[in-house]
């Protein structure tokens, strides 16, 4: 009787076992074959895929930059977007409507909310943004600025597009070029608040105060154009009103010195009022072939926002911390180091400025 029993048992236990084992077979028998038949090449595919994440992670970067339809602001972005995408992560790009710090701190918010990996801004305003910048990196978020930037508390790279003293320098030197060494000239910027056009504009003032050789030249007025092209066309007509004598405007914003171009060029004052500044190719070669501005400078938007793609990633994957003598790869533009800053925090630097005039606008117009 008791053989029985236990093999009534035995009986019973091995109807369970297959009971658990049946789905499990069944599910197997339905993987297709091809992804079965090494194991050997499976493994493999999983190394490649951890390695992969290893180096490029999957994060979310956004950028932010000043307003929705500037052209420069768009290039930038683009560059930004190519760099994030060429690493295999996730690019998200944002701008208000219009160049304010509220609309800016919005968007900040909102990409807190998503739980980003970096945020780079292109500021509006450096003082306004630091509460919003600040809670972002409180959760965690690396914050860079580029291009306009933010308080040293308030991110943990800047990446400039040149040193702001090379960019003064070559300005005051095309404003005393283009006034033979004296005169009345005018400056219209971007925005009151746009850090980096100040101190663009702050390098000038000082070279021109601490040289001798601009002793005759005369900065009479800086006016504000706020990057909105109707407002800095009025802007360059009240300058022209108000100054008769004016030899020279330099604009150190692309929408301010497209804008400065076509005034001009209708009122037929070229030869007159000389143009120079900061300008895409694509929106002065007009004004470069028709003699209004004989050259200016820009360096490469694109770039400008690969190069912050970059840096965003280093900074999250841990490449660097953003201290002085950080070295990092920007895939295609090579390696950088960080340095210090004027403003006691820490940045890296694109380049000097790059000079365009009538021997080189027709190859850079159709690039940006």
């Amino acid at each position: 009787m008791k053989k029985w029993m236990t093999v009534v048992c035995l009986l019973i236990v091995a109807a369970f076992v297959f009971a658990a084992c049946a789905p499990a077979a069944e599910t197997a028998s339905q993987v297709p074959e091809s992804s079965t038949e090494s194991g050997e090449a499976s493994a493999e595919s999983s190394t490649e895929a951890s390695a992969g994440t290893e180096t490029t992670g999957s994060g979310k970067h956004a950028i932010v930059f000043k307003n929705t339809g500037n052209p420069y602001g768009e290039k930038e972005m683009e560059g930004f977007e190519n760099a994030v995408k060429e690493a295999g992560q996730e690019a998200i790009l944002r701008a208000p409507d219009q160049p304010t710090a509220e609309g800016q701190i919005q968007i900040i918010e909102e990409l807190i909310a998503q739980g980003v990996d970096s945020i780079t801004v292109v500021a509006n305003d450096p003082d306004a943004l630091q509460p919003a910048l600040t809670k972002a990196m409180q959760a965690g978020i690396k914050v860079i600025a580029v291009d306009s930037g933010v308080n040293a508390q308030s991110r943990e790279l800047f990446v400039n597009q040149a040193g702001s003293e090379l960019i003064g320098q070559a300005l005051m030197d095309a404003a005393y070029d283009m006034c033979s060494g004296s005169g009345e000239f005018a400056i219209l910027s971007a925005t009151s608040q746009a850090t980096n056009q100040n101190a663009w504009i702050e390098a000038l003032q000082k070279i021109m105060e601490s040289d001798e050789k601009y002793k005759d030249m005369e900065l009479v007025k800086v006016a504000y154009g706020d990057d909105l092209r109707d407002k800095s066309v009025s802007e360059t007509e009240a300058l022209l009103q108000s100054y008769p004598d004016l030899k020279c405007i330099v604009a150190p914003t692309t929408v301010g010195i497209a804008a400065a171009g076509k005034v001009l060029t209708d009122k037929n004052l070229g030869g007159k009022v000389a143009l120079t500044g900061l300008g895409l190719p694509s929106e002065m070669a007009e004004y470069i072939d028709n003699g209004v501005c004989e050259y200016m400078f820009l360096w490469n938007p694109l770039d400008l926002g690969y190069l912050a793609g970059y840096t965003a990633m280093a900074l999250t994957d841990g490449t660097i911390t953003g201290a002085t003598g950080d070295k990092f790869e920007a895939g295609t533009l090579g390696e950088y180091t960080v340095v210090d800053a004027s403003d006691g925090g820490t940045e890296i630097i694109l380049g000097p400025p790059f000079r365009f005039d009538s021997s080189n606008i027709a190859e850079w117009k159709d690039v940006y």
